[in-house]
């Protein structure tokens, strides 16, 4: 049985659910820059990407209307 406690989703939660759902694609490509450059880490050498997926993020938990 569901208490109504159990339907509240924090934005920790939304975070959470939208960094591995609905930013996949974004989260993946940060992820590879990372990878790719780890050896030689140099500042904003991801930069493109990691605003990238913070941006979808943003959008994603953004507090929906109504």
């Amino acid at each position: 049985m569901q208490t109504p406690s159990d339907k509240v989703v924090t934005p920790l939660r939304r975070l959470a659910i939208h960094s591995t759902t609905t930013c996949s694609a974004e989260a993946t490509a940060y992820g590879k820059c990372i990878l790719a450059t780890y050896a030689d880490v140099r500042k904003d050498v991801c930069k493109r990407e990691f605003e990238k997926f913070g941006q979808c993020l943003r959008q994603a938990v953004r507090p929906q209307d109504g």
